[in-house]
């Protein structure tokens, strides 16, 4: 597993000692972590702030060109809102840890041209599952259903 998946792990597990939804994602420009975030959803009272939005808004304002050369890497397949955010900034790359427990708009991105890897990685997969046993309401809240 490379540096990156690792910052991204290391951001969900912060989430869930934080008592949130131990998803993280880390933006990554020309092999430097330019924003870092997890899910701050539960922690901010934010009905948006799923991991791959902090790492955006951690990363704040950038030219498109930044954006058209980035990779993001997330713990979970991302979600319609997060993958609609991907598309609006162009963001070429997705590395997923994860889409085993929920499978997000991985389609959608691929058809948009966006390459999509993802690892199926146990400690991502055992992270969220345990959290989805543990927490099936916050969970279902956080996936809108």
């Amino acid at each position: 597993m490379d540096r990156y998946m690792r910052a991204a792990i290391e951001e969900a597990r912060m989430g869930l000692t934080e008592g949130g939804i131990p998803i993280g994602s880390v933006l990554v420009h020309r092999g430097e972590i330019i924003g870092r975030g997890h899910n701050r959803r539960v922690q901010s009272g934010s009905a948006v702030l799923h991991g791959e939005m902090d790492a955006l808004e951690q990363a704040g304002r950038q030219p498109a060109s930044v954006y058209r050369d980035c990779t993001l890497y997330t713990t979970l397949s991302p979600c319609p809102m997060c993958s609609g955010a991907i598309l609006l900034y162009g963001i070429p790359r997705v590395v997923v840890g994860e889409n085993q427990t929920f499978l997000g708009e991985e389609e959608l991105l691929r058809s948009r041209g966006i390459e999509v890897e993802v690892l199926q990685l146990d400690e991502c997969i055992d992270m969220m599952t345990h959290f989805i046993e543990t927490s099936p309401e916050l969970w279902n809240e956080d996936i809108g259903e």
